[in-house]
């Protein structure tokens, strides 16, 4: 790809990515520089480089590209000395740590920052260091930070990220104040804490007690402090700007945190770690790619489906995922402490949670499915500290933006690729009524940013479709508006929030289809027991009708009338599901449901149960697959603008399965191959990250005559993390399948 790159500087950094490239066989010649004779005969012992010069003006005659990798504070001499060389059309580039300083320096040396130069840095590093320490792998998977400057050539951009790619490395571009402002918090910081805590340590009379009783979270926190001495001098004067920036907002924090400990504020304390574990347990699965955050075709989770296998056993599925973001919500709005258990701990149901430890809510947990928490009542929430991310859930980006729509302070949500991709208007058009100023991306799309000291006024709704989300976030913003909010829906919905509200006595008024509230009362702390998700049910009760010879208990799960849509439906179908041991918990209809193996038809699904099963109709559309006669589903077209265009990522994967699906523009006609016989062929099939959809066809295979590949299924821990066990536990086959 080029036919010499020069190194000048043949440390760790310059001669790992040195040695990296020449191994990838994409330079000619890989020629370095270095002040010490013997880095210089080690660097090609150990092939690092193909050869070593002492001249430096020799080198870069006729370089393609050239590297410096020297301390950032040599930086300076060094551009000064290229700038007095003709280096033809030379890309240069760098990997300080520090990048104002850089650039500083390169519009000093040359009059102006050349066209072809890139400023980069790598994050990576290791406790060794020199040239005998190059690792040709050392920047896989990680982060290197280029940042171009507005006079950068496009084509010196792209050829410095492609090298970097090479190297496996994650490249970004991020303008160079940024770059020292998040270096500065993220890597210098904690280096000058580990050099500052072990320096005042060491000075004590008693220090040889204080590090011979050191425990491992001594070490661990101190590691950094084996550091070059020398490079981080170099990099606190670089940066020292950002730094001191960072530095006095560590300060006043840590000055707050004393505060808290000399008056024994224990709830300030509480609200301080449980957010720092909670952090670094959420930035440990950013580092991981294992987060909500990533998109979810970035590394292929791939379920793999074994044919055949019945249904048997009593399990119960995990907490409901609206319940679990009320609770959250509500409890945070409480006055006092709210004790939830059953909680659904998905990924959806933790943004939610996040979200509200974002705004200063102290909440402990979840544990084992119970979560505290520590109401601050309805106008006690606080500034995010920057935007709120809320991952790939759509629940908690529509009913917060009614709560955040009365808030004093403004707001910005957030999400990942396919939740950026769903329609938001529908939410932002009536809080506007209300008084609300809402700014989103094109179309109506997140992010969506919410301006604050806006007073509300109540609101007469109609939904133009039935929609439980919607219904949700204008109650909740109801609870700010002056006088009252009535919302009329064309269709049941889900009425979680109304009886929610009600648990933490909150008056509303429910009249046929219109519920209202006013504001003016206050939400009181409760105890919530969440019930068993009925849609995460819903696989099994698909699963066991199916499967001949099966006979399957789900415990404890909710039966919301309002949720009850997918039993309605399979029993029009024919299935053979019972009620048994109802009762009431926290407001909310719970049951035992019995399912066994039964002969299903083909119907017309009425329309009125369309908006009480929108979650269930992927799997449905499997026991469709598997019924005798044909199935027509009409009215769904709120389908088409979940996590995936469900109608079509569903029909597509039914066609690939040889089922005969014929997708329409509000739903779908399916004819099923009848009981007894296999539905559906064996092959490959996506659920295009929507954790519905994978699910859905895990269960097509207990009809499948082959294995049924299932791409895309990391999401399905957005709302159902032990799917795969409860499936083992209940006699399926569906593993995920060992990544090469």
């Amino acid at each position: 790809m080029i036919s010499r790159l020069v190194v000048i500087g043949l440390g760790l950094i310059g001669g790992s990515f040195a040695k990296g490239l020449r191994e990838s066989g994409l330079c000619g010649e890989v020629v370095g520089v270095d002040l010490n004779p013997h880095s210089c005969e080690l660097a090609i012992e150990l092939g690092v480089v193909d050869r070593c010069e002492g001249d430096i003006a020799a080198a870069c005659r006729g370089a393609d590209v050239i590297m410096l990798a020297v301390p950032i504070l040599a930086m300076e001499k060094l551009l000064a000395l290229l700038a007095t060389f003709d280096l033809g059309d030379a890309v240069l580039t760098d990997v300080g740590s520090a990048k104002g300083n850089v650039v500083r320096a390169a519009r000093l040396a040359f009059g102006n920052c050349p066209a072809r130069f890139v400023p980069g840095h790598p994050i990576a590093g290791s406790e060794q260091s020199g040239v005998e320490a190059s690792n040709a792998q050392l920047f896989r998977r990680h982060k290197v930070i280029l940042t171009p400057l507005a006079e950068t050539d496009p084509a010196a951009l792209a050829l410095i990220d492609r090298l970097w790619s090479e190297l496996g490395a994650d490249v970004e571009h991020m303008q160079v104040e940024r770059h020292d402002e998040v270096l500065a918090a993220t890597s210098h910081l904690p280096h000058l804490l580990a050099f500052g805590l072990v320096d005042s340590l060491a000075k004590r009379n008693e220090n040889l007690d204080i590090f011979r009783y050191a425990a491992g979270g001594f070490r661990d926190f101190t590691r950094i402090a084996g550091s070059d001495p020398v490079m981080w001098h170099d990099i606190f004067l670089a940066n020292r700007e950002a730094v001191l920036r960072t530095l006095d907002t560590f300060r006043s924090d840590l000055d707050a945190l004393r505060d808290a400990v000399d008056a024994g504020d224990g709830h300030q304390l509480l609200g301080v770690f449980t957010r720092a574990r909670v952090a670094r347990e959420h930035f440990s699965k950013i580092l991981a790619r294992r987060a909500y955050v990533d998109a979810m075709n970035s590394n292929d989770l791939i379920f793999l489906a074994n044919p055949g296998g019945r249904v048997s056993g009593r399990i119960r599925v995990p907490g409901d995922k609206s319940i679990s973001h009320r609770s959250i919500m509500l409890g945070s709005l409480a006055e006092g402490t709210t004790e939830v258990e059953g909680f659904l701990e998905g990924e959806d149901a933790l943004a939610t949670i996040q979200a509200f430890r974002d705004m200063g809510v102290v909440i402990e947990g979840p544990n084992h499915g119970r979560v505290t928490v520590h109401g601050v009542g309805l106008h006690g929430l606080k500034a995010a500290p920057g935007p709120i991310y809320l991952g790939n859930s759509g629940t908690s980006m529509r009913l917060l933006s009614g709560l955040l729509a009365a808030q004093s302070f403004d707001s910005t949500l957030t999400g990942d690729p396919s939740l950026s991709k769903r329609p938001m208007n529908r939410v932002a058009n009536p809080l506007r009524e209300m008084g609300a100023v809402i700014e989103t991306a094109a179309e109506g799309r997140p992010p969506m940013v919410i301006r604050g000291g806006k007073r509300l006024t109540g609101l007469t709704y109609t939904l133009p479709m039935a929609s439980a989300q919607v219904k949700s976030c204008l109650l909740l913003a109801g609870l700010y508006a002056e006088g009252e909010t009535r919302v009329t829906e064309p269709a049941p919905t889900r009425d979680h929030t109304e009886r929610m509200l009600r648990g933490f006595g909150y008056p509303v008024t429910t009249e046929g289809s219109t519920a209202s509230v006013e504001s003016g009362h206050t939400l009181t702390a409760t105890h919530i027991e969440v019930p068993a998700d009925i849609s995460s049910s819903a696989f099994f009760l698909v699963a066991a009708s199916i499967a001949e010879n099966s006979d399957l208990l789900l415990e404890h799960v909710g039966i919301n009338p309002t949720r009850t849509g997918v039993i309605d439906i399979l029993r029009l179908m024919g299935a053979d599901i019972t009620l048994e041991n109802q009762r009431e918990v926290g407001g909310e209809p719970v049951a035992d449901l019995r399912v066994r193996s039964a002969k299903l038809k083909g119907i017309d699904i009425p329309e009125e149960l369309v908006p009480l099963a929108i979650d269930e109709f992927p799997v449905l559309f499997v026991a469709a697959a598997c019924a005798d006669g044909r199935t027509v589903l009409r009215g769904a077209e709120e389908l088409r603008v979940k996590e995936s265009d469900r109608i079509q990522v569903m029909a597509d994967g039914l066609l690939a399965l040889g089922v005969k699906a014929e997708p329409t523009a509000d739903g779908i006609i399916i004819d099923g191959a009848g009981f007894g016989a296999d539905a559906f062929s064996g092959g490959e099939v996506h659920a295009h990250g929507d954790h519905r959809i994978g699910m859905a066809f895990s269960v097509a295979s207990l009809r499948a005559s082959a294995p049924i590949r299932i791409h895309d299924c990391a999401n399905v821990a957005t709302s159902f993390p032990n799917f795969l066990e409860l499936c083992g536990k209940v006699g399926m086959r569906v593993v995920k399948e060992a990544q090469s």
